[in-house]
């Protein structure tokens, strides 16, 4: 018993090791790890945005073999919520990162030239806070939004004989800011909202020096699964929640995939960050385009016709509207009549209390209420055209009535004919052939067997023997 304790305590061991070897080697323990890597040290707001911050990380190891990769927006009202905590931890398990805060343009353009890098912006709310045709930062938005996609490039003018370089812009992106993000980068772009969190939320201090070598471990696990499962990613037709269609499908697609390569709890984990997440996004605030629908839907729920003056008088009177201060001005006709012509509706001359008047028409607004705007109904109808008055309607006819249709009826009822009454009609006596006595030639022909003669409407139809015979007679033919 005593010589067995030595080999049962080094089989143990061995099994313990091939254990521990195989939970590092699976995906779905991997990132478990990595997922509980990350809690230590940000509250997020929601299970789903841990999910997703991990699905992201495991994700810039597989860019290469995507056709696309979403952004990552960690966005907050306020400062201290997380974000860049959250950066800082990624940027020891992602590939080759480059964390700024205001790097230039050029400076990322050359670095995404040299190789695969993974962007990581902070404070990009800095970057993305002026407009106008002088921005400075026009060529990095351009940069992030079509860096989304696999071979995407931008030409640029290089050197003293200004030669056009296309610089690669394909990469793996995550971005920290105050506010929201330009709309184009938004859409492409997994949104989470961080915020403060509780004192009851417990999280430890991050410190690189202490967590380096732990995060490194996690990230050459990372390259070496990713490397395993690179095919298996890049051949993926991952199944999309209900709902998720067109550009969010296309941002969750590369999360899935991954999701799906782990197996374990994650494809079904990364479904429910994908719901979440997804309506997180369309939950955000909408352009000033879509609030005028919005609120001139409301306006015109019970009326087809309205005057402008009435219309800006009812969007003034809304409460918390912007209409009554745009940069220091209300709303004005002609502003009303321009933020409506991108939808392809303009004014048209109404008829108020029998005045003419310059103003709008809810049929006009329809299409565009049902394209821009959540139906209200399951299947909306376009409300009829307003008709001005004094114009002669014209009933519509549903079919055009047959000749027969028109005839009145009779006002009184007519017995229905049961028998056909017998008609005289003349029998028609019999032609004779010429020269011949039909009494004589009411048999065939001996020698051939044709009918006896008959006549036709080209003449006498007999063979020619029956001629012969009738020439011999005296006849004529």
């Amino acid at each position: 018993m005593t010589d067995e304790a030595p080999a049962v305590r080094l089989r143990t061991a061995e099994i313990l090791a091939e254990r521990e070897d195989g939970r590092r080697r699976d995906g779905a323990w991997l990132l478990d790890d990595v997922r509980e890597f990350v809690a230590q040290f940000v509250a997020f707001p929601t299970q789903a945005a841990l999910d997703a911050v991990t699905l992201w990380a495991a994700h810039s190891h597989l860019v290469s073999v995507g056709e696309n990769t979403p952004r990552l927006a960690l966005l907050s009202p306020e400062p201290g919520s997380g974000k860049t905590r959250t950066m800082e931890v990624l940027e020891l398990l992602t590939p080759s990162p480059m964390f700024a805060l205001s790097a230039s343009t050029p400076a990322t353009f050359r670095s995404l030239a040299k190789g695969q890098r993974t962007l990581l912006f902070d404070e990009v709310d800095a970057i993305f806070g002026r407009n106008g045709k002088d921005d400075p930062a026009e060529d990095l938005r351009a940069m992030l939004n079509a860096g989304h996609r696999r071979g995407a490039t931008i030409p640029r003018c290089v050197g003293p004989a200004h030669d056009v370089h296309e610089f690669p812009v394909f990469a793996a992106v995550a971005m920290a800011g105050l506010g929201d993000l330009p709309d184009t980068l938004m859409s492409r772009s997994v949104i989470i909202r961080m915020r403060k969190r509780l004192p009851t939320e417990m999280v430890e201090p991050f410190r690189r020096r202490l967590h380096l070598e732990a995060g490194t471990e996690l990230r050459d696990r990372l390259v070496e699964w990713s490397g395993r499962v690179a095919q298996q990613v890049a051949d993926a037709w991952p199944d999309m929640p209900a709902g998720v269609t067109d550009r969010p499908a296309d941002v969750w697609e590369p999360l899935l995939a991954v999701a799906d390569a782990a197996g374990g709890h994650w494809p079904e984990t990364a479904r429910v960050a994908c719901r979440e997440l997804v309506k997180v996004g369309e939950s955000r605030e909408a352009s000033l385009g879509v609030k005028l629908l919005g609120d001139l839907r409301s306006i015109f729920v019970d009326t087809e016709t309205l005057s402008t003056e009435v219309i800006l008088g009812k969007l003034n009177s809304i409460e918390e509207s912007p209409w009554g201060d745009l940069r220091g001005k209300p709303l004005d006709p002609r502003g009303l009549a321009r933020r409506l012509r991108q939808y392809e509706v303009r004014s048209v001359k109404v008829k108020v209390d029998g005045t003419s008047l310059q103003g709008y028409r809810r049929v006009d607004l329809w299409d565009a209420f049902c394209r821009y705007l959540p139906s209200v109904a399951p299947n909306p109808e376009p409300p009829e055209p307003a008709r001005s008055a004094g114009v002669v309607e014209v009933p519509v006819v549903d079919a055009v009535p047959e000749p027969w249709d028109a005839v009145p009826e009779p006002e009184t009822e007519v017995e229905p004919v049961t028998t056909i009454p017998a008609r005289d009609v003349p029998k028609v006596p019999e032609v004779p052939l010429p020269g011949k006595d039909p009494r004589t030639s009411d048999t065939s022909c001996p020698a051939c067997g044709h009918p006896p003669p008959s006549i036709g409407s080209f003449g006498s139809i007999a063979c020619q023997h029956q001629i012969a015979a009738s020439l011999a007679e005296g006849g004529t033919p």
